[in-house]
């Protein structure tokens, strides 16, 4: 784990200087009890998930050239009921699909294949081409399954799934008609206040990427349900977050009561919990 990957979460002690400038309100893990302690957790969980699987796991298929565009597939016993992709989170500049394996356990366990994509990371990308690469790991990975397609992410991720059920999304209108639902969890929906924080010198948001990549001003496509998923003790950045996308999109939010940034997503792994049935309930 570099340097790279503990700041994008804000690890390490917040000095007086962090404090008077508005990365404090994206700061997570200083303000988790011993949120150091999870990335570790994530990467042990994660490895004893792919190898509990063997052959039903299906690592580093390509969707394009470059380096990190692979993404890995999680099948079930029996032939897929669906396919449920989850975009990793990061502030769009650290991880990648490896840390969260272990989150596909419920939408196996339900009888859904699982693809979980890296992505080129800010600054060598940004934004737009990484939406761009997102939907072309969603098509490669739904081209060899039929069945309805469910899209979930974390944190930069919950805006790269966010972005899947934008009109304007980058998808093939066959690909988007199977798009039956999303669930951005902890999503930022509105990239206007990271223009402020100091991790914009690697994201390099401006007015005309705020304005083409912010989900809440975009228009959400039509025949998609949405639920934005937040946890009730996150940092009041978040929940803004979530909710400015609720109210843009005029659809149900869920604060889930007592989790924060990063266990918010741990009931992605249990196939009966209520994000799961939120997820893949009546499909």
């Amino acid at each position: 784990m570099g340097k790279g990957q503990m700041s994008s979460y804000g690890w390490g002690n917040l000095g007086h200087e962090a404090q008077m400038t508005p990365d404090l309100s994206y700061q997570n893990a200083a303000f988790i009890p011993q949120g150091e302690t999870f990335l570790p957790r994530w990467q042990a969980k994660a490895e004893g998930f792919r190898a509990s699987l063997g052959a039903r796991a299906r690592l580093g298929l390509p969707y394009g050239t470059a380096e990190r565009a692979a993404f890995d597939l999680f099948l079930p016993e029996a032939p897929p009921r669906g396919l449920m992709m989850f975009v990793h989170g990061g502030y769009w500049r650290a991880f990648d699909r490896s840390f969260f394996s272990h989150l596909a356990a419920g939408a196996v366990a339900r009888g859904w294949a699982c693809a979980m994509p890296s992505y080129t990371l800010a600054p060598a990308a940004r934004l737009g081409a990484i939406t761009a690469q997102v939907a072309s790991a969603l098509a490669t990975a739904a081209a060899d399954y039929s069945g309805p397609i469910v899209v979930t992410g974390h944190s930069a991720g919950g805006h790269l799934s966010a972005r899947m059920a934008c009109a304007d999304a980058p998808l093939a209108p066959a690909l988007a008609a199977r798009l039956a639902r999303v669930v951005p969890i902890s999503p930022v929906a509105e990239l206007e206040p990271l223009i402020h924080t100091t991790m914009n010198a690697e994201l390099r948001i401006d007015a005309a990427t705020v304005a083409a990549e912010s989900p809440a001003r975009l228009a959400r496509r039509a025949g998609t349900d949405v639920t934005v998923w937040v946890g009730g003790a996150e940092r009041p950045a978040f929940l803004w977050q979530a909710r400015t996308l609720a109210e843009s999109w005029a659809c149900p939010w869920h604060v889930e009561p007592g989790r924060h940034h990063f266990d918010v997503i741990d009931d992605l792994a249990l196939p009966g919990s209520p994000l799961m049935q939120t997820l893949l309930g009546g499909l």
